[in-house]
């Protein structure tokens, strides 16, 4: 049996120009293991809460809800249940503080390729934030910044940051091979598992 794949657009909000990326993934993904590959594409570094918004439910990690809000659990959802209610998109959330919001678009339903190992990244477009700087408006002041030298704030900045921001390269190469490298891994597991499986 040939296993399904989605096709998604993860779009950050609120920043223009758009800074977005394409990948596709095998049906079976739940919401915790896709927040672990948004993490690796943006690329973020998963050092802050994240929520899924889908209707009125929110899923993330239920011990990390804010106070009077019920989180659903994320790995509990996967996007084959999503794609069989006829969802379309859905909101991503990434660290509450700077609220990086995201919208993911389910492009495309399609057979996976027998000599392809999933996720595979396929595009994507601009650097996104770096972790902390303070949201959009923060964001804003900061490419400001980076790209005048006579700036008053560019050398603190560039001191924060570690050196200059290229506000169109994002390392695309690095993060391909980075979700080749989570691909790798997740079928070596999913091997082990059917193994397993078929020993009992």
């Amino acid at each position: 049996m040939k296993h399904q794949i989605a096709r998604l657009r993860v779009e950050l909000l609120h920043i223009k120009p758009t800074i977005w990326r394409q990948v596709e993934v095998n049906l079976t993904t739940n919401l915790r293991a896709l927040h672990e590959l948004i993490q690796a594409i943006m690329p973020w570094e998963n050092a802050h809460l994240y929520q899924f918004t889908i209707g009125e439910r929110v899923y993330g990690d239920p011990e990390d809800a804010a106070r009077g809000q019920k989180n659903y659990q994320a790995k509990s959802m996967r996007l084959e249940t999503l794609v069989g209610r006829g969802l379309t998109e859905f909101k991503y959330t990434y660290d509450f503080g700077d609220n990086w919001q995201h919208c993911i678009s389910i492009e495309h339903i399609g057979v996976a390729a027998a000599d392809v190992d999933y996720p595979l990244y396929l595009d994507g477009e601009r650097t996104a934030p770096p972790e902390d700087v303070g949201g959009s408006p923060g964001f804003l002041d900061f490419v400001e910044a980076m790209a005048d030298n006579r700036h008053p704030a560019h050398k603190d900045l560039s001191r924060w940051y570690g050196g200059p921001f290229n506000p169109v390269d994002f390392g695309e190469p690095v993060v391909a091979a980075t979700v080749r490298d989570i691909a790798a891994k997740r079928k070596v597991a999913m091997l082990a598992f059917e193994r397993s499986r078929q020993a009992r």
